[in-house]
């Protein structure tokens, strides 16, 4: 591997600890480099969702150099484009530890807009910028350079198992990547026991959030059915805009219940209304709104869906209308505390000097697939810019996170 140059703000917090050994942020030069040389590799590398775009070959090639067993494995879909996915594993014991990420990113936009081009991975100012600096090649580079240096550590034989789970189908619609990876995992006999999904948890500082949990999300179409007619003469039609209206007020007059022990409470969202009309002196025949749920463990997909058409029927009268349900595969779950949330919360604490906080907020992830075969945690980089022009990291964040993820290897005595 290349030598890089390093920054004036890392180069600043070096120091020599009581056995004359130099370290940075608390982890080894040597950890530190593999970091932020995985991940500018990462970034170079164009995997705009469904390209691979040489991520997963690069993964590969350090990978089986450090003594793991590397499998590529492409799932297809009729509609869907094929999908390149990685697994990886060292150690044939448990306790057995996966990392789970995504190499694919969501285009850059205008590249013109950017400090930088976005996938050159430059480095300045302290931070590495690029598209999935954060979102999440950073963070695949921090476990990937974790497990690196504690194979360095145990000769290069873990006690336990260190597997990766990569996809290249988590930014689209998710249907050839972490879903069937796991299931052609599981045909081969892998058991895993925990999992850390290195999605950018954080929110402001590193490690200031871990997510236990993530709430699940439902999609629905409100659907009214009126009398199509001339707005002349409204006693011989039924306009179905109003009555639309006065559902949609009724679904959203009343929480949905007023959260739980680890979640918020669940919320209901109207998205959009159409009725397809371009016709301004026609009443027209239907109307429809899309509304989003998102819900917490007081609830099951069946049950809301009872829940809200009973809402629906009580405040609808003689109003035809219906719900059109979409089918999802995005649950609720949560990984309740216990002895991996405390060695992954203890490790953070140690590192950043800050206790992270237990968290279910925001959208959807992989981990709704992962948490069906093991516990899962998201404990990633600051996700501020993630998406964003000018996508970036601090290359601090990148040395910490590693060292989080070995303090982590360590403890559960892989």
């Amino acid at each position: 591997m290349g030598r890089i140059r390093w920054p004036r703000e890392l180069r600043l917090q070096a120091h020599v600890d009581p056995r004359g050994r130099w370290s940075l942020n608390g982890a080894m030069p040597e950890t530190i480099h593999d970091a932020i040389e995985i991940a500018q590799a990462l970034i170079r590398c164009p995997s705009v969702t469904p390209a691979e775009g040489g991520a997963l070959a690069y993964l590969q090639q350090v990978l089986e150099r450090a003594g793991f067993a590397v499998h590529r494995v492409t799932f297809s879909a009729p509609g869907t484009p094929d999908i390149e996915n990685l697994y990886a594993r060292i150690g044939a014991a448990a306790p057995h530890l996966v990392f789970a990420g995504h190499t694919d990113v969501v285009p850059p936009g205008d590249a013109a807009a950017w400090r930088y081009p976005p996938f050159a991975a430059a480095i300045a100012g302290g931070e590495l910028f690029g598209r999935g600096a954060v979102d999440m090649k950073g963070g695949i580079a921090c476990a990937v350079a974790a497990a690196l240096e504690h194979l360095r550590e145990v000769g290069g034989k873990p006690k336990g198992s260190i597997s990766f789970l990569i996809t290249g189908d988590e930014e689209s619609v998710a249907i050839n990547g972490t879903i069937k990876l796991l299931q052609w995992a599981a045909a081969r006999g892998e058991r895993f026991d925990h999992c850390i999904l290195a999605e950018p948890s954080s929110a402001d500082a590193l490690g200031d959030v871990i997510k236990v949990g993530r709430r699940g999300s439902l999609n629905g179409t409100l659907v009214v059915t009126g009398l199509q007619g001339h707005v002349a003469y409204p006693e011989r039609a039924e306009n179905p805009i109003p009555r639309l209206v006065a559902l949609m007020g009724a679904l959203t007059a009343t929480s949905l219940d007023k959260g739980s022990a680890h979640f918020d409470p669940s919320n209901l969202e109207f998205t959009s209304v159409d009725v397809g009309n371009p016709t301004v002196n026609l009443i027209p025949a239907e109307a429809r709104a899309r509304f989003n749920i998102r819900f917490n463990d007081n609830h099951s997909q069946a049950s809301l869906r009872t829940l809200v058409e009973q809402r629906a029927a009580a405040a609808g009268g003689a109003t035809r209308w219906r719900i059109d349900w979409e089918p999802s595969n995005a649950d609720v779950f949560v990984t309740r505390p216990g002895p991996f949330v405390d060695v992954v919360a203890e490790a953070t604490a140690a590192v950043t000097g800050r206790k992270p906080a237990l968290s279910t907020s925001g959208g959807t992830s992989d981990a709704r697939f992962i948490k069906d075969y093991c516990p899962v945690i998201e404990l990633g980089l600051v996700g501020r810019t993630m998406h964003q022009v000018d996508e970036r990291t601090q290359v601090a964040d990148l040395a910490q996170l590693t060292e989080i993820y070995r303090r982590i290897l360590r403890a559960c005595g892989i």
